[in-house]
């Protein structure tokens, strides 16, 4: 693969398992250098960049962090600036499900997916602005969910945390634009990730007009797309086999 990121750095945040080691693996590929952002245990993200280090000899690095922290996402962004000079990149990856009806949804349980989900890609985007202006340049991708486009039953506070990071995507994008800075979503469907294991029996899987569920790699592809896509901004690309059309 032609290395365009070559020189370049990408922070992807839930970086190391399944969607996230996808896009980190795929901008490897392209030549970027990877900082991997994870909370959780530390063997899949010391895997993750033993496996990028071997196959594509870039820099990477892994990095413990709350991104639903403020101060905890700033001091990771810094010690980031400092380990690789900046970045141009940020893929805000990193998400949790508390799935429950909202009859008896715990407040807690809505506000721990509103926090990581939809707070975190603000402390993120909101520390690594800098980053961006100084080098003037930048490419962000918040990656969303078609629950947040069409709602799901049983996911109140996932789908309002995917919806609102549609709505912070193209508010960034609009902000962020005449500075050179593009901000883009991905709307994965139904992805075949740890996170989904529990959805096999969900019946909107025989809703799919593709007949399957999509892999990490689709969304990887969709990532590479919106890297290269210097003239497009502010949009959210669905990759769901046609569930949300």
């Amino acid at each position: 693969m032609d290395k365009i990121l070559s020189g370049k750095t990408a922070i992807v945040t839930g970086g190391s398992q399944g969607i996230g080691e996808a896009i980190s693996k795929r901008l490897a590929s392209m030549g970027a250098d990877i900082a991997v952002l994870y909370v959780g245990s530390d063997e899949p993200a010391k895997k993750v960049c033993e496996d990028i280090t071997k196959e594509y000899g870039v820099r990477i690095k892994s990095y413990y962090c709350d991104v639903s922290n403020f101060e905890d996402a700033k001091k990771t962004v810094a010690q980031i600036k400092t380990d690789f000079g900046g970045a141009a990149i940020l893929v805000n990856n990193a998400g949790i499900t508390r799935d429950g009806l909202i009859a008896t949804m715990k407040e807690e349980d809505f506000d721990a997916v509103i926090s990581v989900n939809l707070k975190g890609a603000y402390n993120m985007i909101r520390h690594c602005t800098g980053l961006f202006l100084r080098a003037k340049e930048g490419c962000i991708i918040n990656i969303s969910s078609v629950s947040g486009l069409m709602g799901n039953a049983g996911q109140s506070n996932y789908a309002a945390s995917k919806a609102g990071l549609v709505g912070l995507t193209k508010s960034v994008a609009k902000e962020l634009a005449p500075r050179g800075i593009r901000c883009n979503a991905i709307a994965p469907g139904f992805i075949q990730t740890s996170m989904t294991q529990s959805q096999t029996e969900n019946p909107l899987l025989k809703m799919i007009p593709l007949a399957r569920m999509g892999s990490p790699e689709d969304i990887a592809d969709a990532a590479e797309f919106l890297v290269k896509a210097s003239y497009v901004t502010g949009e959210v690309i669905k990759v769901d086999g046609g569930i949300a059309m």
